[in-house]
């Protein structure tokens, strides 16, 4: 499960979870974006604070853990160059999207190289609709996943006017953002 994770909260961490239950996976890795090439200059963070808000969140989570594989190899973040990355013998990728990333899955670098790489997970949350990687030939589950009403672009918004982020990311991560002073006010 990649992501920018600016911050993460607490629906990356039930998403990443119910996939790992729902298709009976070994593990979950959430992996930090290092340079997200299509978010290039809205990422406030820096890409060793968002992984360390990662591995605070996922601390204590059974199967689920932070991966820096991208935020330890120079260049743009690209889905093909990570799934290459860690693939192994006897090891099936899967890689879970949001509706809105499957959706724009037709922007994406190297995308005929991906379908060979990984099934694709689509976390479905109540009340979106049922979409589809573009193109024939994708391996795909769809997982309904809790709808949870938080968003780290909120959570920045929130962060930056000093009101409360409590209970939308873990504890410990609320701890992690004040020890290290990310998205307040400048």
């Amino acid at each position: 499960m990649g992501g920018t994770f600016d911050p993460v909260h607490v629906g990356h961490v039930a998403a990443a979870a119910e996939v790992r239950h729902s298709l009976a996976l070994d593990r979950v890795l959430l992996v930090v974006a290092g340079n997200p090439w299509q978010k290039h200059g809205r990422v406030v963070a820096s890409a060793r604070d968002r992984m360390a808000l990662v591995e605070r969140a996922v601390i204590a989570v059974d199967g689920l853990e932070a991966s820096a594989i991208e935020v330890e190899r120079p260049g743009p973040s690209v889905t093909a160059d990570t799934l290459e990355a860690l693939q192994a013998p006897g090891r099936e990728l899967y890689l879970l999207l949001g509706a809105d990333a499957v959706a724009n899955m037709g922007t994406w670098r190297r995308l005929d190289d991906t379908r060979s790489l990984a099934a694709i997970v689509v976390m479905e949350r109540a009340g979106d609709l049922d979409v589809h990687p573009p193109g024939e030939g994708w391996r795909v589950h769809h997982v309904r996943v809790p709808r949870l009403d938080v968003s780290s672009t909120d959570l920045r918004a929130r962060l930056a006017t000093g009101r409360p982020i409590a209970g939308l990311v873990p504890e410990s991560v609320v701890e992690e953002i004040g020890r290290r002073g990310l998205y307040t006010a400048r």
